[in-house]
Parts: structure tokens; C-alpha cells; sequence
């Protein structure tokens, strides 16, 4: 449940965001208090509490929704809490995601990155839609890893999303010929689901502002989970982050938490009607892949998902 009465004197502005508690979430929902109150959607209660007591602290509006992106129920429940509160919502931001070397299934048997970086967040934006008003922004932070030619995606070991169909990428099964690492296949897959539907839907409803953006290379945020042992996790919390700046002038995709952030604020906040649009690390259009450009794999992959949730939600209740 929500720990703050749905009330907003202010009367401003309300920003969803999911996976806020670190990384390049954290520094968003910081960024995003500025211009309004925060709802902050996450798994872990304690740790969305005390990104919620930073926020309060300043003076600023937070409150806290648990969900579960890769349980739909959950994901139901939280749309519902979401909605419950009333506030004027400007901005849905996509933020979660995982990245595992290894495939991991989710309580429901789903691969584990598929759920949560593609079904969940599709599930939520289908569930809150309605009930945005319009102008309303949707960004997804996706992944250039989808795209098999982009060069440091393919040097980091990546060989594209590999999509054969929404069930197949639901039980771990994708093209053959990727990734040495099955887990880099998951993680590219699930961003190529969702970057085509984000397409999809800046068609389908014109009235909301669908919009991506790839973040760039941040080596500092925890993907990686458990899978990093105890020296690179290490050296990704206390070396990385002081070699960045030093290294960015001459690697352009190279980026951190805090400016990830504000970009993303950036696109927020927008007022433009600006929509179906792929942007940089720096906020600039960028483009995906050549099936990715597509409208029909775009079409596909929304009537497949679709299709796949709703026997989901049937099976449950049955």
C-alpha cells in the first residue's frame, strides 16, 4: 500500500518511475522532485522508503507503490494504487530492468529479464493508459544492445535482440546464433520488445507521447545483480565511477547515474508534442535497428504480447 494520503496542495505535477531506488532511477526520481511529486514503484518497500525520506527531507512530495514488474498480478495491483491516488499524472518513466548472465525464471516461469523489462512495464503502460490525460509522456529507457549493428554493443559480446515470438521469449527461447552468454540475448530481446512497442503505441494513441531513450554505457549501475563477483562489484562501486568523467571525452556512450538523469528529466518535462521518438544518451533522435524501424515486427510484437498477458489474466482466474 501507499504510505502518504493521495493529496497534493501544490496541485503540481506527478511523475511515475519505476526501479528508483539506485542507479540511473535514484538519480531520476531526485532529478524529477524538482518538478513534481514522485510516485516511486519498486519491489523493495525499505529501500523505496528511504528514497522517499530523501525526497521528504528537501521539501519536496514522494510516495511509494510496491510492484513486482515481473509478476502481472502485482503489476495490476499497482496500477490500481496508482490510480487511486488522484494526482495529476504528467510523466510515466520505465526505468527497471535487469541483466543476468545467466537466464533466470520469474515465480511464473517467465524468463526472468523478459518479464520484467518488457512484459511489465507493457503491462503497466496498458493498464494506467486510460486514465492519463493527454500529453501525457511514457519514456522507456531501452538498450542499443537490440541492434546487432551497433559496434560497442557487439564488441561487449552482444549479437542483437534474437525475438522469435512473446511466448518464446517468455520461456528463454530466442534465435539462434547470439550471445556466448544466453543472459546478453535475454537482456537484448526484452529491449527490442519493448522498444518496438513503444513505437507501436505513439501510433496506436496519439493523444499520449510514447517516447525511448538509450541511456548510454554506465558502468556504475548494479545490472549485473548477483552474477558480478565481489572484486568487479568492487571496482563498479568505488574505481568506475571515478574513471568516467576521465574517460568520456574520448568515449561518447560513456555516461553516469546523474546525467542519465537529467536527461531523462529533460524529455519528461518536455512540453513539446513530440512523440515516436529514439534518443540518445544525450537526448538526441537516435535510431534503432532495422527490425525495430519496422511498423509491422512493431504491430506484432504489441498483438503478440497482448495476447500473452491476456492468457495470463485468464489462467488466473481460473
Amino acid at each position: 500500500m501507499s504510505n502518504i494520503e493521495p493529496k497534493n496542495p501544490l496541485n503540481q505535477k506527478a511523475y511515475i518511475i519505476t526501479g528508483p531506488t539506485s542507479g540511473i532511477g535514484r538519480a531520476t526520481a531526485l532529478e524529477l522532485a524538482h518538478h513534481g511529486t514522485v510516485i516511486l514503484v519498486g519491489r523493495d518497500p525499505q529501500r523505496l522508503g528511504e528514497v522517499q525520506k530523501i525526497i521528504e527531507q528537501k521539501g519536496q512530495q514522494a510516495v511509494s507503490v510496491v510492484c513486482d514488474l515481473a509478476d502481472p498480478a502485482s503489476v495490476g495491483r499497482a496500477a490500481a494504487e496508482i490510480s487511486a491516488l488522484d494526482l495529476p499524472i504528467a510523466g510515466l518513466l520505465h526505468n527497471a530492468g535487469i541483466l543476468q548472465m545467466r537466464p533466470t525464471k520469474s515465480a511464473r516461469g517467465w524468463d526472468l529479464a523478459f518479464a520484467t523489462n518488457h512484459l511489465g512495464p507493457f503491462a503497466l503502460t496498458e493498464a494506467l493508459a486510460p486514465s492519463l490525460p493527454d500529453g501525457a509522456q511514457v519514456v522507456f529507457v531501452v538498450s542499443a544492445t537490440e541492434n546487432p549493428a551497433h559496434k560497442p554493443a557487439v564488441t561487449a559480446g552482444f549479437r542483437g535482440g534474437r525475438y522469435l515470438s512473446a511466448e518464446a521469449s517468455a520461456r528463454g527461447e530466442w534465435k539462434p546464433g547470439g550471445a556466448r552468454q544466453p543472459g546478453l540475448d535475454a537482456y537484448a530481446t526484452s529491449k527490442q520488445a519493448i522498444l518496438a512497442a513503444a513505437m507501436a503505441f505513439a501510433r496506436e494513441t496519439p493523444r499520449l507521447r510514447f517516447n525511448a531513450i538509450e541511456p548510454g554505457l554506465i558502468p556504475t549501475t548494479g545490472l549485473g545483480g548477483g552474477d558480478l563477483g565481489a572484486f568487479l562489484r568492487f571496482l563498479q562501486r568505488f574505481v568506475i565511477p571515478l574513471l568516467v568523467p576521465l574517460l568520456r571525452p574520448f568515449i561518447k556512450i560513456l555516461s553516469t547515474p546523474q546525467r542519465a538523469g537529467r536527461v531523462i528529466t529533460e524529455i519528461l518535462i518536455d512540453a513539446s508534442a513530440q512523440t515516436g521518438v529514439y534518443y540518445d544518451e544525450s537526448g538526441h533522435p537516435m535510431q534503432g535497428s532495422a527490425l525495430v524501424r519496422d511498423p509491422q515486427f512493431q504491430d506484432r510484437v504489441v498483438a503478440e504480447t497482448r495476447a500473452l498477458l491476456a492468457t495470463n489474466l485468464t489462467t488466473n482466474r481460473a
